[in-house]
Formats: C-alpha cells, structure tokens, sequence
C-alpha cells in the first residue's frame, strides 16, 4: 500500500518556486546568476507598515485572532473594496487568509467535487490547475494566444462551459502574461456567464495597482453587479505593497462561501499572524500614493526588456498592460542548435540554455499552460535588468 495520497500524487511542485532554488542554487556554488524567476517586487515594505508591525509587538498583539482574520483587518479590506473596487462586501463576507494562494485553495477545497470542471485560460498562474487537480476535479484549459492579446474571448468561454463547469478563473492583470481586460472585454464575458448561472468566478485582481499607459483596471463583480452573488473576489498585500514575505491573502464573496472557507482554515493553519494582520491593517489604511509611484517605475522597466527582447533574434515580445512579466514568444528559437550541439526541441530547452550559457533563470512557457514561451519577471533593478537582456541576445544570437 502506498504512503502517499492519491490528491498528492496530482499535483507538481510550483516550477516557479523550482526556478528560483535552482537559481539559488548556482548563486551559491559561485555562478553569476540573473534570476528573473520570482514574481517579488523588490521594493521594500514601507516604513508605515513596517511600524504598525513593531507597534503591534510591543501592544502584545501576539496572540490567536479570529479564524479569518481580526475585525480590524477586516474592516480595512471592507473599505479597501469599496475604494478601489466599487463593492460592498459585509465583514462576514471577508476571508482573511496566509497569503491569495490559501484563500483559492480554501475556496476550492470548500466547493470542488471529482467530476467538477473549472475553466482555466491559458497563460495561467501555475498554482491554478494544481489546487483543482488536489480537490479532484478537473481544469479545462483554453488557448489564449498572443494573437488575441492572452485573453478569452467570450466565445471559447462560452464554448468551455458544460452542465459540470463549477468555476471559471479570471486573473487580471495576469500572471504570467501582464494581460488585463478592459471594462468592455470583462462584460463581454460576463454576458457570458449570465447564460450560465450554475457557474462561479473566481477573480484573481492580485496586481490590480501594477497597471500602465492609464490602463482603467475594473473587476468583473463590479461590471456586472448580477455576477456579484456568485464571485469571489481575491487579492492580497503582498504584490501591491510589497509584503510577499509577510503573507496575507484576503477575498470577498457570499456569506455561505466565505464561512465554508473559514470552515477548512480553521483545521489547517487557523489564523493568518496576527503582526502581519496589523502590518496589512496599516497598508490598507494608511497613504496609498506611493502605488503609482512604484507602478511608473515598473512601467519603465516594462519598457525596455520589451524593447530589448524585441531586438533579440527569434523572440516576439508584446507589450503588458500590467503586472510585472513579460511572456515573450520564443517560437523563432524552437528547432535551432546551441554552439554545445543542442536542438531546442521546446521552450524548456530554451529556458535551460539561457540559464547554463548565459546565466539568465527565467520560468518556461509550458508550466504556464502556453508554449513556446518564457517569463520574466522585472521586478528587480534596472542595470540587472538590462545586463539579463544583453546576455539574452546574446544567447539568441549564438544559436545557429
């Protein structure tokens, strides 16, 4: 009889997380390495949150909170949706949780079934598929070329759906691709869904500040208000505010959905720290001008790894309309030979050469659900930046 589970044996680990320990790795056996893996701002946390955290300490604010997160916190979140988002959500439809990873996790956990589908496009953050496959259902992937901008169009949508579609996912801007829906492109979908009412939306809006070019970034609860009883709202601290570290994930949604979520929490991690509770108290309440500040320096970098892949022979990179990535297409690498001898078979072989000969740790395209493609992340300095695309073109223009 095997040890192991048969939900553990679904599921891979995060190639992103992969990435980023291998790079780690190399670092420390003496390698120059670029690791442009992580999805981490490297701005610091800001000295007002930082404070509410120390403050929190020394007020003894060190014990068990509520299962779902303090009334506090709750509170800001409550009012944080209604600022930037234009929703009204009860403090009992607030789940508060150890970072947006958990909070889908529980979501899912709450509502799937074996013989449930979920609808997935594609480019997808990696931990999508993983948490359905865990619960037993099933992710039904949708192609979401470049040629249609990485986004769904309302008709493979519709064609996705079937009488076992329990959730469709909807990440914007999007992990991996920086794609973001338009107001009209997210009602287009929701007509959609309107159809078909047995279905839920889950909205991934992690990196609704990291917008560019006065992109109007709207969540689809708020553009179409008939969808509201039927989505669940996530987003976090950590990309925003740069709290990665400090893991608070949070949602909105219906009461009975938010409760059953408190329901599988309170038997796996219970409550989220109470100091980085207070620390996302404080971020959420305090001064929020610094988030275009830090958004115009990202669009900056945006800007030139774009420009610089774009001069790279054989990639196509387009331009995001948010987040931090670029998912730059690498079919013009794909049947080419390293100076070693190497065919590139597909986007792993690429993403594997450009870390053996040039340094560069960028994630592959297939562990996305999109091929051929790599991400990077530049949320990092802007001479490493512009170092790793140098070394990029220069691994590009090697290949014969």
């Amino acid at each position: 009889m095997s040890l192991l589970s048969a939900a553990i044996n679904r599921i891979q680990p995060s190639p992103t997380i992969a990435v980023t320990n291998k790079a780690a790795e190399l670092k420390a056996a003496g390698r120059d390495i670029i690791a442009l893996g992580a999805g981490e701002p490297d701005f610091d946390t800001p000295d007002f949150v930082k404070e509410a955290a120390i403050e929190a300490i020394r007020m003894g604010k060190t014990k068990y909170t509520a299962v779902d997160g303090t009334p506090e916190l709750k509170a800001a979140i409550r009012e944080k949706f209604r600022r930037d988002n234009g929703l009204d959500y009860a403090l009992d439809e607030i789940s508060v949780n150890v970072g947006g990873k958990q909070t889908i996790f529980n979501a899912m956990v709450a509502t799937l079934d074996p013989g449930d589908e979920v609808v997935i496009p594609a480019p997808y953050w990696v931990s999508y598929p993983d948490i359905v496959q865990f619960c037993g259902a099933t992710p039904v992937i949708v192609p979401c070329p470049i040629g249609q901008g990485f986004k769904m169009l309302p008709e493979q949508l519709d064609a996705a759906i079937t009488p076992r579609t329990k959730w469709v996912f909807l990440n914007s801007p999007s992990n991996p691709s920086g794609a973001a829906y338009t107001v009209e492109e997210l009602k287009a979908l929701a007509d959609v869904l309107l159809r078909h009412p047995h279905v839920w939306v889950m909205t991934d809006d992690m990196y609704e500040h990291v917008v560019f070019d006065d992109f109007r970034f709207a969540s689809i609860a708020a553009v179409e208000p008939r969808l509201h009883d039927r989505t669940l709202t996530v987003n976090g601290a950590s990309k925003a505010y740069a709290m990665t570290g400090w893991r608070i994930g949070f949602a909105g949604g219906p009461r009975a959905l938010i409760k059953a979520m408190a329901k599988i929490q309170s038997q796996s991690t219970s409550n989220p720290c109470s100091i980085a509770q207070a620390a996302a108290t404080a971020a959420l309440n305090g001064p929020q001008g610094f988030l275009k500040e830090r958004a115009a320096v990202f669009q900056q970098r945006r800007d030139l790894v774009v420009s610089m892949l774009n001069q790279a022979q054989g990639l196509s990179c387009p331009t995001p309309e948010g987040a931090f990535y670029v998912y730059p297409d690498c079919s013009g690498l794909i049947g080419k030979t390293t100076p070693q001898g190497q065919l590139l078979s597909n986007d792993e072989d690429v993403a594997a050469y450009l870390l053996e000969s040039e340094g560069v740790a960028v994630v592959h395209g297939a562990a996305f659900g999109l091929s051929p493609a790599f991400r990077i992340s530049y949320a990092t300095a802007t001479d490493v930046l512009e170092e790793a695309c140098r070394r990029i073109q220069r691994a590009c223009a090697a290949l014969i």
